[in-house]
């Protein structure tokens, strides 16, 4: 008898939906929301299109981040980790920065964040420098108060690399300017949620089911304001899809009361990760 292998556990992760409205300086337009295309030689996500975002980094739950991130009094510690992962995988994947001098409510402009960006992202990315180092040397706050938590994804049991991903929602600073690494991200672009699922259905796009869900769910909000109220409003329900089999056909599974709507699909034959980003 062949013992049945235990599934991996899933790696701590974060993903961010930057979000703008389609017409500058528009609250009421359509929104957009920041989204990139992995590389190919990358095994998780290889050519989808996603949200920027990625695995926790030890550093990100240091204990002396909290005097350094905005509403930190009102958020667990556990939380603010996968917060401060996010504001970083933001900065090193895309360039965009979540943080304010001490003090000031407004996030910090683009003039400002060009030398901080020359002087730490590539450091950031290469793990030569933490989020904590940098914060503590240019005197900022990240702008935790901002994220606002909007779904709570684990990859199944059946893909060999899984990920347990918090994803938050984030208004895009209005003058930073959002733009792919060129490394883990090949191209990106900002797009409405329903046309990112539109070009995937008519095959221009790569979607993985969990980027499907939250992008129908986002297009549910209409605008950033409504997505951000939408959000504050809805209970956050853990995703973790399985697959249940019937007449051969695999169909792939997620719980009520998440707020997504056709809980129930037929898998591909070769289906990709359902998880993650």
């Amino acid at each position: 008898m062949t013992d049945k292998k235990e599934p991996s556990p899933p790696r701590p992760a974060t993903t961010v939906l930057l979000l703008r409205p389609s017409k500058k300086g528009d609250a009421d337009s359509p929104l957009e929301v920041f989204m990139v295309v992995r590389h190919h030689a990358i095994d998780s996500f290889s050519g989808a299109l996603v949200f920027p975002g990625g695995k926790l980094e030890d550093a990100d739950g240091d204990a002396k981040l909290k005097g350094r991130c905005g509403g930190a009094d009102k958020i667990s510690a556990d939380e603010l980790k996968f917060r401060v992962a996010g504001i970083r995988e933001a900065f090193e994947e895309c360039g965009v920065l979540l943080a304010r001098k001490p003090g000031q409510r407004a996030v910090i402009a683009a003039a400002d964040l060009k030398a901080i960006e020359q002087k730490w992202r590539a450091k950031l990315v290469k793990n030569e420098a933490s989020i904590l180092d940098m914060v503590e040397a240019e005197d900022l706050e990240l702008a935790t108060d901002l994220m606002t938590p909007y779904a709570h994804w684990i990859t199944p049991t059946f893909v060999p690399k899984r990920f347990d991903t918090w994803f938050y929602l984030a208004e895009a600073p209005e003058d930073q300017l959002a733009l792919h690494d060129g490394s883990e991200s090949t191209d990106s672009v900002w797009i409405g949620a329903q046309q990112a699922i539109d070009e995937a259905k008519a095959g221009k796009r790569t979607l993985v089911h969990a980027t499907t869900k939250n992008l129908e769910l986002l297009a549910e909000g209409g605008t950033v304001t409504g997505a951000l109220s939408q959000a504050t409003e809805r209970k956050i329900v853990t995703v973790q899809p399985w697959v249940e089999v019937r007449d051969g056909k695999k169909f792939l599974h997620i719980p009520e009361g998440a707020g997504y709507r056709n809980l129930v699909r037929e898998m591909p034959p070769q289906a990709p990760p359902q998880g993650g980003r």
